[in-house]
């Protein structure tokens, strides 16, 4: 997924442990965890706000956009026909 969740990263730089956070915002630790391991699908901006609130951070700091690298896609060796075509009969 391309949008990576910095959270554990600034808990780190400020030395707070997830459960003082999830206590100082009203979280459940359980949800902090799924956000801080990147499982959560969606974040609602009052639960941005207060997290941000709380480590004194930018939103920017929490989560960060990477874009995933092209892939080329290449055709399967079994689609390849490498014979040269049957001469036609008339």
């Amino acid at each position: 997924m391309p949008i990576i969740v910095n959270l554990d990263v600034v808990l780190a730089r400020r030395k707070i442990r997830l459960n003082d956070l999830a206590g100082g915002v009203d979280i459940t630790p359980q949800n902090l965890s799924i956000l801080k391991t990147g499982k959560a699908r969606a974040i609602r901006f009052s639960t941005l706000e207060a997290i941000c609130k709380h480590l004194n951070c930018q939103p920017g700091d929490i989560l960060e956009y990477r874009q995933e690298p092209a892939v080329e896609t290449q055709p399967s060796p079994s689609v390849i026909n490498t014979e040269p075509p049957a001469p036609v009969k008339v």
